[in-house]
């Protein structure tokens, strides 16, 4: 059994391209260094005296500049490339994570946040281009899922290794270090994923684009928008969940910190191999619903009235399997339907949906909950949920592409 499993898993990471890898391996160490943004709120409230509000305002200009750079991301991929794209958005990111050591100022602070979040953000939809470029077709949602695989993997080894630097050294130590990684990747890039050193062949000058832009594609805008729907109602996982169960179930911030620890536990462990098995099935639209209706259920475990631990944990299995089932799908679908020339800004609609969704998901279930409380807000998504079933199993014709 040991074995197979060990074949398995060999299989399932076996035939990506050592540039996907290389790709993979700078969202890694980018997406582990970035632990400034869980303890920011802290830092400015404890080491600043910020008030709270001053705090939340520093984080929504966050959120407001994530959505910038993701857009600017995927434009610039387009016109420039996206080699440079993350090159610059790397080391400029680096230089302003510097600067925030040194700030004191409320509004320096605020531009230098918003002008991070720009600037960084700017990585994603030109990671996912270059990902897509150097991924066969057959391949491709493989590839994908190696990069949430890593990306995964940072977000577990970020804020714990904050954690330990911000008691040990101090919060100003998790900016440079922070720094550091940014430069690091940025080394990388450019030590093994230059243009010249990726393909062999000098770069040329890429002409504007001539495609039909993604702006004018209503298919695809729709299809953004499901997504959008489908990532506020997953993001509950992060945002209102663990204060439902601290408040209405009494659990321990263990018991909670234990359940989202397994979550990604499932998704490190079971994604690639379930992928490696679903990856020659394109018919997208259907393995999102599917991953719709998982995420429906895991609301209705909410609403059962047991407060043991055991619908608890079908609620993080069941939007786990939502997880694997749809997202890997939905980035696939986004990257292979527009031509070349203009993934970057499919991408970067793409990335903006998710932008969206994490600024909307704690605004929208706290302010529900607060009025009409927890179980109403589960109910709500439960019902949403269903709808996205609805939804983008009707997309399978008219989406256009792979359905």
């Amino acid at each position: 059994m040991v074995r197979n499993l060990i074949s398995i898993y060999r299989d399932s990471f076996s035939g990506l391209s050592r540039n996907v890898w290389l790709l993979c391996l700078i969202m890694l160490i980018n997406r582990a260094g970035a632990m400034v943004l869980p303890f920011m709120t802290l830092y400015l409230t404890t080491e600043q005296g910020f008030t709270l509000p001053q705090a939340g305002n520093v984080m929504a200009v966050y959120g407001i500049g994530s959505i910038l750079g993701a857009y600017a991301g995927g434009q610039l991929s387009d016109r420039y490339g996206y080699y440079h794209v993350q090159l610059y958005s790397l080391t400029i990111s680096a230089g302003l994570l510097l600067a925030l050591i040194f700030l004191t100022s409320y509004m320096a602070i605020l531009v230098t946040v918003f002008s991070f979040a720009t600037i960084s953000d700017a990585l994603r939809p030109a990671n996912s281009v270059a990902i897509a470029a150097f991924s066969a077709p057959e391949n491709r949602t493989r590839s994908f899922s190696l990069m949430r695989f890593a990306i995964n993997l940072g977000f577990s080894i970020g804020p714990a290794a904050g954690g330990l630097i911000a008691a040990w050294l101090g919060f100003k130590w998790i900016f440079l270090v922070d720094a550091v990684t940014c430069l690091i990747a940025a080394w990388i890039l450019a030590a093994w994923l230059s243009p010249v050193k990726a393909t062999g062949e000098a770069p040329l000058r890429k002409p504007p684009p001539s495609s039909p832009s993604a702006y004018r594609d209503t298919g695809y805008l729709a299809f953004i928008f499901f997504v959008a729907l489908y990532a506020i109602a997953f993001f509950q996982l992060f945002t209102s969940v663990p204060v439902f169960w601290d408040k209405e179930w009494g659990y321990s911030k263990t018991a909670i910190g234990l359940l989202l620890a397994l979550n990604g536990l499932i998704i490190v462990v079971f994604e690639m191999p379930f992928i490696r098995k679903m990856e020659n099935y394109n018919r997208y639209m259907i393995m999102i619903s599917a991953g719709c209706i998982f995420l429906a259920g895991s609301f209705i475990s909410l609403l059962t009235g047991v407060t043991t631990l055991v619908p608890a944990i079908v609620f993080i299995l069941l939007m786990s399997l939502s997880e694997m089932f749809a997202m890997p799908f939905m980035t696939n679908y986004a990257v292979s339907r527009p031509a070349e020339d203009r993934r970057g800004q499919y991408m970067a609609l793409y990335s903006i949906a998710y932008g969206i969704a994490h600024v909307a998901a704690p605004f929208m279930s706290m302010n529900m909950a607060d009025q009409y409380g927890f179980h109403a807000v589960y109910a709500w998504f439960a019902g949403l949920s269903a709808a996205l079933v609805i939804a983008f199993y009707g997309m399978r014709g008219r989406a256009g592409g792979h359905s």
